[in-house]
């Protein structure tokens, strides 16, 4: 990559950072989608993902992130203590007032002299937390820094999001490039004021803008980080061995991809909304756990996320010798996607507190 450095638009820190340990986490559960169209006989033609993973009674955002995170602390191989910093990025955070991020440092044993706490961000809260863990380990100001993006994701019944808003996401341990078993070359971040997508406080479910999510919030956002990431770094797609963009359903990123030069191979092994839904904070990042999964030493890899309200994170990495020995160290994305149990749309409601007893 030639000289990204010389451009005042990309987020490069002082001293180069990367992934030392990444980890998913998907819950077990899954509704069908055939079972959501039989209760509201809605999209019979049908649906838009085969089944979407279900948190349990005793899962949130929390319980789960502590799960990929332990996942993220074996690939890295450095204890909990020597984390400077755990953030959780989510839109279901469990408490209204409490942090998130305080409960998963204490679960994991990390020390009190921490910078703790939560990021929102609607689905890209998880990539503004890695985007601020590089500057925090670039800096010097901390050796490693935990960034995860998880979520129990919402949607009203009979709407059409309850096909799609699934549960899990991934955690990544962010530390010094010589120590990593993915580089981050570079980053780019782009926003506007977009109300696409919302939850206004005490309202219980999200509302979104039908097809105006579609144009000009994803993709408009999706397409000018990534445009501007690869014009920036002067590299083209055929440079990159993977892309993974964020998948709020399986048609936006395939789309998406195409319109940046990106071909069905370079992008299926991230995308993984058809079998485990939308996990909204955690959904590109996870699609990324999959893509590392595979990947080999040298392969380029763009990742890029969308959040409603709306904005993108852009990522240049570059995977290491190291990706070879740490990512057998714990449990794979493909086997928590293999592990299910199917559930109905009963157990569903039951399980997501979808009726309200009080």
């Amino acid at each position: 990559m030639a000289a990204p450095e010389k451009s005042p638009l990309l987020l490069i820190p002082d001293r180069q950072v990367g992934f030392i340990g990444y980890g998913a986490y998907v819950p077990r559960y899954r509704l069908p989608g055939s079972a959501v169209s039989h209760i509201w006989r809605f999209g019979e033609s049908g649906s838009p993902v085969k089944e979407k993973a279900v948190a349990g009674l005793d899962e949130d955002v929390i319980t789960m992130s502590i799960e990929a995170a332990r996942n993220a602390l074996a690939r890295a191989g450095i204890p909990a203590r020597e984390l400077r910093a755990v953030w959780v990025g989510s839109e279901s955070h469990p408490y209204a007032v409490k942090p998130s991020g305080t409960v998963v440092a204490e679960a994991l044993g990390a020390s009190s002299s921490i910078s703790a706490g939560d990021w929102q961000f609607a689905c890209k809260a998880g990539t503004e937390a890695i985007v601020a863990a590089m500057g925090l380990v670039g800096s010097g100001m901390g050796r490693y820094a935990l960034a995860i993006g998880m979520d129990t994701a919402q949607g009203k019944p009979g709407d059409a999001l309850e096909y799609t808003a699934g549960s899990g996401g991934a955690a990544y341990i962010v530390g010094p490039a010589d120590e990593a078993l993915a580089v981050i070359e570079a980053a780019y971040s782009f926003v506007s004021d977009t109300p696409d997508f919302w939850r206004r406080q005490e309202q219980k479910y999200p509302e979104h803008g039908q097809r105006f999510t579609g144009d000009p919030a994803y993709f408009k956002h999706i397409q000018a980080a990534a445009e501007t990431l690869l014009r920036e770094t002067r590299t083209t797609p055929a440079d990159y061995r993977y892309a993974v963009f964020h998948q709020p359903n399986p048609k936006f990123p395939q789309r998406a991809g195409k319109a940046l030069g990106f071909n069905d191979e370079q992008i299926k092994d991230g995308l993984l909304v058809p079998v485990i839904g939308n996990t909204y904070a955690g959904a590109a990042l996870i699609g990324l756990t999959a893509v590392l999964d595979i990947a080999q030493p040298g392969d380029r890899v763009l990742v890029t996320s969308f959040g409603s309200g709306a904005g993108s994170d852009a990522f240049a990495l570059r995977v290491t010798d190291a990706i070879l020995e740490r990512r057998g160290k714990a449990r794979s994305t493909a086997d928590y996607i293999t592990r299910r149990t199917e559930i109905d749309y009963g157990t569903y409601v039951r399980f997501r507190g979808k009726l309200a007893m009080r």
